[in-house]
């Protein structure tokens, strides 16, 4: 697939969802896509590596949280964890495609961490930092937590709430990316969690269901 085919596909996915980006921030998603090639043949940051599923099944699956992230914030400048980030996924795409929001990407590999503070200085994102830690320690040694705490394809809904708790600010919420609707997960859930929201996601080009979890700490009688 030619850079431009690339660029056009990823236009009509954008139009698709009702994002309305510059030519700049199109151009840094697609430059984002090229890094994560170039890593990847070197550290393995994807198990994907044809051009076209990289912009389906990465850029466009995390692109489709945009709108619902932009709902949850309601125009206020938040700051967010991607946790288990990886390449960056979601994580890099919500740092181009919202400057407003602070993004910080954690991941245990270090390779992985150092790999997103490459992209935030290749792709000029002030917005956005990889840190190499345990998210269990994130609390006492970022301060202050986070709005929005997020994961894609991360780990089982008990597990990401139990480990990314302490992340959390007052009155934040946590972002679940989810393929099917994980009905036995959200049955698993302790009475501390609450689900508010389970969201439907239409991802452009993509014949799979995806879904955003959104839940918060319950306040407990």
């Amino acid at each position: 697939m030619s850079a431009v085919a690339l660029k056009s596909a990823l236009e009509a996915g954008l139009r698709e969802l009702g994002l309305n980006l510059s030519d700049a921030q199109v151009d840094q998603l697609l430059a984002y896509q090229d890094l994560i090639a170039k890593w990847n043949k070197v550290y393995n940051l994807t198990a994907v590596r044809d051009p076209q599923e990289m912009l389906t099944h990465h850029l466009l699956d995390s692109l489709a949280a945009i709108p619902p992230l932009l709902r949850q914030a309601d125009g206020q400048p938040i700051k967010l964890l991607d946790v288990g980030s990886g390449g960056g996924l979601p994580g890099v795409v919500i740092a181009i495609t919202c400057p407003q929001i602070e993004v910080h990407c954690v991941d245990t590999v270090l390779k992985k961490a150092t790999f997103i503070q490459q992209v935030a200085a290749s792709l000029k994102l002030p917005n956005l930092r990889g840190i190499h830690a345990r998210v269990e320690s994130l609390k006492t040694e970022e301060g202050g937590g986070y709005d929005v705490v997020c994961s894609r394809a991360f780990a089982s809904l008990v597990d990401f709430t139990t480990w990314s708790g302490s992340a959390l600010k007052p009155g934040a919420v946590w972002m679940a990316m989810k393929g099917k609707h994980p009905a036995d997960e959200l049955a698993a859930l302790p009475k501390d969690v609450a689900v508010f929201h389970v969201e439907q996601l239409t991802v452009p080009g993509l014949g799979a269901e995806r879904c955003i979890v959104w839940m918060r700490p319950s306040v407990l009688a």
